[in-house]
């Protein structure tokens, strides 16, 4: 058969591993022809070209297509941005999301989670995105960034039209709720001028860059990077862990033994899972990739995707096991996060939402029974998660 990948094809997004181990078997620097793009799928490259930032440049957006988020009037992003810039904005926020600074949440977090969760376990079928998966990463979100408790149904109808048009690459189609946010988000922090609070629009309100103060757009364009970021890659971290460990009944009676094991399992989920499928660069320069039998020339001004789903499934990296589940797998190193200077900013808060998942569902349902087969992914090219998942507490 005639290698063919398409992020776009619906069909794909359910079971995308084969086509993965073909691309890294049989071209693992491929040309997707009629859409114009190149495609690295071995773990050695696409970790290259995460640190190669000299070449592989973030600053011309993360997709396949030319950014369409400057086609709204905004101003370039965290995520968008290169070296040294990158670096600069990073520094502002970075003391918010180290692991200690996050494990200060976790007080919030489960409680939240354990609400989610008694709730399902106590119906005959619950919807676990709708129920746990969608609203917790929402959560943690407007928490970071001092949504109100009041606010917070409103804010979070328009994270979701975002999350929904950044999954179908139409970031246009959400015009009306990035709008409306941001008209929310300017509301709010002319009011934390007045009274900060322990959130990060306060702590930018309290930073400068380049000698002046951080302005508004500047700070709405981080309130944007941490709903678009921060919901979906987050929903399919927990959506997903929920139907693998249903699926993997001997995984999950490991860590119901072991709870010290869930740390660990969190890690092999995100290798495993990968939500984040894959984000591209453009190339600066052009550049020579792929094993050294049979190098491939990528030409400057190129869309290159980094296809982290199929690297972290590599058994060049990973051994012969790396298409199997295993919670007590240690790996020195994966690429759920991307790795260099784009390394995720939310790592810790996402890793603290899949623990805090598992150990509350162990709690309260140990038995749960996940309908995967009847799940239903949403669409998108970047993000793989469940837009539906029955789930149900056996008794």
């Amino acid at each position: 058969m005639t290698l063919s990948y398409d992020p776009l094809d619906p069909e794909l997004w359910r079971d995308p591993y084969p086509t993965y181990q073909r691309l890294r078997d049989e071209d693992p620097v491929h040309f997707v022809t009629g859409r114009g793009f190149w495609v690295l799928s071995r773990f050695a490259d696409v970790m290259a070209a995460t640190c190669a930032t000299e070449v592989f440049s973030s600053a011309h957006g993360l997709t396949f297509e030319e950014d369409e988020i400057t086609k709204l009037g905004l101003m370039p992003t965290l995520v968008m941005m290169d070296r040294p810039r990158h670096t600069l904005y990073r520094r502002l926020v970075n003391a918010m999301f180290t692991p200690r600074a996050v494990a200060e949440r976790e007080k919030a977090v489960r409680e939240f989670t354990r609400a989610r969760i008694e709730h399902v376990a106590n119906s005959a079928v619950a919807d676990f995105v709708a129920e746990v998966a969608s609203p917790l990463p929402s959560f943690v979100v407007a928490d970071f960034l001092g949504v109100p408790e009041s606010d917070r149904s409103t804010f979070g109808t328009w994270s979701s039209a975002i999350v929904q048009a950044n999954a179908s690459g139409n970031v246009l189609s959400a015009g009306q709720a990035v709008s409306e946010l941001y008209g929310y988000f300017t509301d709010l922090a002319a009011a934390k001028k007045k009274k900060p609070g322990a959130d990060m629009i306060s702590v930018l309100l309290d930073s400068e860059v380049d000698g002046r103060p951080v302005s508004n757009e500047e700070i709405l364009g981080f309130c944007f990077v941490m709903i678009a970021g921060g919901n979906d890659t987050a929903s399919g971290l927990i959506g997903g862990t929920a139907a693998l460990l249903s699926d993997h009944p001997d995984q999950r009676r490991l860590l119901a033994a072991d709870p010290t094991r869930i740390p660990t399992a969190v890690e092999e989920l995100l290798r495993f899972l990968s939500p984040v499928q894959g984000l591209s660069r453009t190339t600066l320069a052009e550049v020579t990739v792929g094993p050294s039998d049979r190098p491939v020339t990528i030409p400057a001004k190129s869309k290159v995707h980094l296809l982290f789903a199929s690297a972290n499934r590599d058994d060049r990296e990973f051994g012969p096991g790396a298409g199997q589940l295993d919670v007590t797998r240690s790996a020195a190193r994966a690429l759920a996060f991307s790795s260099g200077p784009h390394h995720c900013l939310g790592a810790a808060a996402a890793r603290l939402e899949g623990r805090v998942v598992i150990e509350e569902l162990l709690r309260a349902m140990p038995e749960f029974v996940v309908d995967s087969a009847a799940g239903r992914y949403a669409p998108g090219a970047f993000t793989r998660r469940f837009e539906y998942l029955p789930i149900t507490a056996k008794r």
